[in-house]
């Protein structure tokens, strides 16, 4: 018997226990099946204390970075927060300080969303361990100004974020975005 229809089999067991059929069994798995999806995804990037190279550690820091500015650039303000501290310290070079996640978050709905999008540029992404903390991140990045790009341009700034790993998750507890200018043609 295969590992599938084993599992198929007590799950089919203890649903019948429990007494569930039709629609109930199916929210049941379909709940399971949510919070086992969330789980991965939560422990896809390793921890600081299983990365065992700069390779791994570039990979996490650069999964990290995509997924944060995927939900950057998609208004996804809830997954956005989700990665920075609450007490998070923005530095950027024309907006000044910004001190905590959620004036960082009501200051991204109110200024990005639907109006600017990130993108990494290639090649730029520097990745350094901080032993027992986490790691800096460094790099390159453009925005984008969707439909308006012929009155807007392409701005270009650098940027460094300071990754903590703590209590299971990685987290920015510093940013600083500076050097912004129009990006060259």
């Amino acid at each position: 018997m295969s590992m599938v229809s084993a599992l198929a089999r007590m799950e089919e067991r203890f649903l019948a226990w429990l007494g569930m059929t039709g629609g109930r069994r199916m929210l049941l798995v379909l709940s399971l099946l949510a919070a086992f999806a969330g789980q991965a995804k939560a422990q896809a990037v390793p921890s600081l204390e299983s990365i065992q190279s700069q390779a791994e550690l570039d990979k996490a820091i650069t999964a990290l970075d995509a997924a944060l500015f995927d939900a950057y650039n998609r208004c996804d303000l809830e997954k956005f927060a989700s990665f920075f501290v609450e007490d998070v310290e923005f530095y950027h070079d024309q907006g000044g300080v910004t001190l905590g996640r959620e004036k960082l978050t009501e200051s991204v709905k109110k200024n990005i969303c639907g109006k600017t999008t990130r993108e990494l540029v290639p090649g730029t992404l520097q990745v350094h361990y901080m032993k027992g903390y986490g790691a800096v991140e460094m790099g390159v990045h453009r925005f984008h100004h969707p439909g308006h790009e012929d009155r807007e341009g392409v701005g270009e700034g650098r940027f460094i974020h300071l990754w903590q790993y703590k209590d299971g998750a990685w987290k920015i507890t510093r940013v600083i975005s500076y050097d912004h200018h129009a990006a060259a043609k």
